[in-house]
């Protein structure tokens, strides 16, 4: 292996992809000084499943509790130089209020449903190229059945 070309995955992490009501809830967090939008999303911490990860990030990033109910689909980003992500799209539901005696992530300036054209219209404020390709794999109906998604946490290697 060429020590000058292999770089490890810097990042695995896991996006709630929440619809109701025609909009989608999203996230504005301060990133590097600088407001964007995301879907809820972070990285799986040392143990946990990815399912229980995507619970555990909407709910720390929204307030709401999340319900994963299929996979949109597996995302990945490979620049030439930087950090390589590997992104998991849930989607799901969540309950009908957020639960406000929570707090929200430090990060976090406030949660918003936003429909399709005026996620479009704010290209600009999203925090990668993520977002969007998950509403527009949404939009197209794609899905797939939570069973592919496998956790081996507990097994010893």
């Amino acid at each position: 292996m060429n020590p000058i070309t292999h770089r490890p995955l810097s990042a695995i992490t896991v996006a709630g992809i929440i619809f109701r009501e025609e909009r989608f809830l999203l996230v504005k967090e301060l990133i590097e000084g600088q407001i964007k939008l995301n879907q809820p999303a972070g990285h799986v911490e040392p143990g946990e499943s990815l399912i229980e990860a995507v619970k555990r990030e909407v709910l720390e990033e929204t307030r709401y509790h999340f319900h994963p109910e299929a996979l949109l689909g597996v995302y990945h980003h490979n620049p030439a130089a930087g950090h390589r992500i590997m992104r998991i799209a849930i989607i799901g539901s969540v309950d009908p209020s957020p639960d406000l005696s929570l707090p929200l992530d430090a990060a976090i300036h406030s949660t918003e449903w936003r429909t399709a054209e005026e996620i479009i219209a704010r290209q600009a404020e999203l925090r990668s190229p993520f977002v969007l390709s998950c509403i527009e794999d949404f939009q197209q109906g794609q899905c797939f059945d939570l069973a592919v998604l496998h956790s081996l946490t507990g097994i010893r290697t």
